[in-house]
């Protein structure tokens, strides 16, 4: 039998969801893009009108049959066509409900309609919504100072993506190198990167990815990258050199690769060996960043401090912004016309990020996400911390994972038919937990009792 072990981390309100639960579990095959998948259901009663679920089959039948003629493959989807959500709960064309832990991949932390952030939409909608940066507009710049006196920053370029903030940072650290090196020959262009990482599907950004399985179908990609182990200090020692590397590009919590966080030891080594070598030091905290950890910037935890740190996903609440934060020693180096964006830090989705950032740097809001991260971890510890195949229950805050010893996706599936939405990461054995950070210690019950009783799916699936 598995030990469960949880790692050391660092929990509020009632719910009223419209389900039954019964432990009876009912494995069965279903098609999914043409392809045999086994999931499971609990005998769930969701309230749903017999003529709205009619209408609802046929709208998603017609949606996924129309979104395989017209969109371009690459996504292999979850067979649902959500309609509507409110707080941390979505609905599907049929009505059916379900509790959301996966926030759009961490976006929404303030969960679905949030009214503070709808009202700061709909205004800002109705008097501008875009200039282009050839013109100044009020809400960028402050949301810029906004994250300037929230952070180590001293300015802030804006993007549309995490992405296009890692590819930012990129540019920065080769720039910032060859303006503090002008006599060099050859400066420092190369870069450091971990195991397990993601930090983006464009060419910069993917080359900086470990998993070999993005980068492959499109290398060469970016050269210069050098992959070495996560929290191997002893290793990337020996790898950051002066005139060589141009930056470090490090998750403090890794999101996408499986929920792995970074020691105190391992953050400081990186601090010091940039600076001895010369090196920006760079944080990607799109996952893990704005509060998702109980503290606004992960690496407060740790108390080291990057040259540049890329930020995202929840910034502005659902709608597409992304930022690179830098010192002004990194901008000093960076000239008119170095970088650009069109859309970037478009008024409507500024002013979005500032009803967002409003919310999640209150010290009362993080300190309520630390509690619940705790407490839930507590609870999955309790109900899953009996299964052969849970091997670890991880994570920081609202960023949670459970690694098993196979495959995670019969219990996401299973989860899902139960009314809860889940997501994988690592290599596809780990359960990714990112709830909306508004979530409530009810609601976190329901999920956690949800996981439970889908757990005999990993039983079934495994014998098959």
């Amino acid at each position: 039998m598995a030990s469960l072990r949880v790692a050391p981390n660092t929990i509020s309100q009632p719910l009223n969801l419209r389900r039954r639960f019964s432990p009876s579990l009912h494995g069965r095959v279903q098609l999914i893009n043409g392809r045999r998948a086994v999931t499971a259901c609990l005998s769930v009663d969701v309230e749903a009108p017999d003529t709205a679920s009619k209408l609802g089959l046929a709208k998603s039948r017609e949606v996924i049959e129309t979104e395989a003629k017209v969109v371009v493959q690459t996504y292999a989807r979850t067979p649902v066509v959500l309609a509507s959500g409110k707080g941390c709960k979505l609905y599907d064309a049929e009505g059916r409900e379900y509790l959301d832990l996966t926030s759009g991949i961490a976006v929404n932390a303030l969960g679905h309609g949030d009214e503070d952030w709808l009202k700061a939409v709909v205004e800002q909608a109705s008097t501008l919504t875009h200039v282009s940066n050839v013109y100044y507009s009020i809400p960028q710049v402050e949301l810029a100072k906004r994250l300037v006196a929230s952070s180590f920053a001293d300015r802030v370029f804006f993007t549309n993506s995490g992405t296009e903030a890692n590819e930012a940072a990129i540019k920065f650290a080769r720039k910032f190198q060859r303006h503090t090196n002008p006599d060099a020959k050859e400066p420092a262009t190369s870069f450091i990167s971990f195991t397990n990482s993601f930090h983006g599907r464009t060419m910069g950004a993917l080359a900086l990815t470990s998993k070999e399985h993005y980068r492959s179908p499109f290398e060469p990609v970016m050269p210069g990258v050098t992959f070495v182990e996560y929290g191997n200090i002893q290793a990337t020692k020996e790898l950051i050199q002066p005139g060589k590397t141009a930056a470090v590009f490090v998750e403090p919590i890794q999101g996408e690769g499986g929920i792995y966080s970074a020691s105190k030891e391992f953050l400081q080594f990186l601090r010091k060996a940039c600076d001895d070598a010369g090196a920006l030091l760079v944080f990607d905290e799109v996952q893990c960043g704005l509060g998702r950890t109980g503290y606004l910037w992960a690496h407060e935890a740790y108390g080291v401090f990057p040259d540049i740190m890329t930020l995202a996903k929840p910034l502005a609440g659902g709608l597409p912004i992304g930022a690179a934060l830098v010192t002004e020693r990194v901008a000093s180096a960076i000239a008119f016309g170095d970088h650009g964006s069109t859309f970037a830090g478009a008024p409507l989705v500024c002013s979005a990020a500032l009803a967002v950032l409003n919310k999640i740097s209150n010290p009362n809001f993080l300190n309520s996400v630390s509690k619940k991260g705790l407490y839930f971890k507590n609870i999955l510890k309790q109900k899953l911390g009996g299964n052969p195949h849970v091997r670890e229950v991880r994570g920081f805050g609202l960023i949670i994972g459970i690694e098993l010893d196979v495959s995670a996706s019969p219990l996401v599936d299973a989860c899902r038919n139960s009314g809860l939405l889940v997501l994988t990461a690592g290599k596809g054995n780990v359960v990714r937990l990112v709830p909306p950070l508004i979530i409530t210690e009810q609601e976190l019950d329901v999920a956690a009792e949800i996981l439970y009783q889908a757990l005999p799916v990993l039983d079934a699936t495994n014998s098959n």
